[in-house]
């Protein structure tokens, strides 16, 4: 059966008001004026890696719970305004929110709303039954109602990658994530030894390929026992805001991986992807196409060459 989807994103669905402060950590203070000043918008790991793999040119499918509220309506605008297929789930206690505090360097500070999730929520099994069914790879963002999709995307014989972003190599919730992947991202910002526990996750799950990103110090991968790194490549513009840096990464290295790629290459095609999302400003959404993913890898092959 032909596959009408390229990856099925599940999970990660919000809104993130952004503020720019002066410097992080932010000094204590009765107030500060701040500019360019507060910005609230769809945009949490999600949608930002649904985004990046639809402008990629891959057909993509997110399905994530969202609340009957003003947030929930940014996100149903977010995908509608740029045509990504979205199916939602209702969550009572509403929308996912956060809060980002982004320094003058692009750095940024995260601030969830634990509040708009219960321990009850759940996905309706049949419906990621059916959409699982007609995909080729599953993204799984580490958000609660994920968690129980795992055991149904194995049974279906889908790939699935995962993101454990600032993971500390020891909380169990987010263990349960990266045993059951193939394909885990993570962030080295938290990790005593990074290649530790990057072999760790190989060595009692079921993941082929670890992904360690380090932001401007590169990505470790490590694929068949071996660990490489891809250094950084340089922005093409100034960097001013990190945040969706990860999963833009991601959203490269699925494509890579999807068109036959070696993993050392997709490798590159995300710190391509990466370098560029730094770039974006909080004010929009925006994301690395195909040429320019691939002009953007041509010139940093160049420039290691030469």
């Amino acid at each position: 059966m032909r596959k009408q989807t390229d990856v099925l994103v599940l999970g990660g669905a919000g809104v993130d008001t952004v503020v720019h402060v002066p410097e992080l950590p932010l000094p204590f203070a009765d107030s500060h004026m701040i500019r360019p000043g507060i910005e609230t918008r769809a945009g949490q790991s999600g949608d930002f890696v649904a985004l990046g793999l639809h402008t990629l040119g891959l057909r993509t499918h997110h399905l994530d719970m969202i609340g009957d509220d003003h947030e929930g309506d940014l996100v149903r605008a977010f995908h509608r305004d740029h045509g990504i297929p979205f199916t939602e789930a209702s969550q009572a206690a509403g929308t996912k929110r956060a809060v980002n505090l982004v320094g003058p360097d692009g750095r940024r500070m995260s601030l969830y709303d634990a509040a708009r999730s219960h321990d009850a929520d759940r996905f309706d099994e049949s419906t990621v039954r059916e959409l699982t069914a007609v995909a080729r790879h599953a993204h799984v963002v580490i958000t609660h109602p994920c968690a129980f999709t795992l055991p149904v995307l194995a049974e279906a014989g889908v790939t699935v990658s995962t993101d454990l972003h600032d993971w500390d190599g020891i909380d169990p919730y987010h263990e349960a994530f990266a045993l059951q992947a193939d394909l885990v991202f993570l962030s080295t910002a938290a990790l005593a030894d990074p290649e530790r526990t990057m072999r760790h996750i190989a060595g009692r799950g079921r993941a082929r390929i670890v992904v360690a990103t380090a932001g401007a110090g590169g990505a470790y991968l490590l694929y068949d026992g071996e660990l490489t790194h891809t250094p950084a490549v340089t922005p093409p513009a100034p960097v001013v805001d990190s945040n969706g840096a990860g999963d833009a990464f991601a959203s490269a290295f699925i494509l890579g991986l999807l068109d036959g790629e070696h993993p050392g290459r997709c490798g590159l095609y995300g710190a391509v992807a990466g370098a560029y999302a730094c770039t974006v400003p909080s004010t929009r959404t925006g994301a690395i196409g195909r040429a320019g993913l691939l002009a953007g890898v041509a010139e940093a092959d160049q420039e290691r060459a030469g």
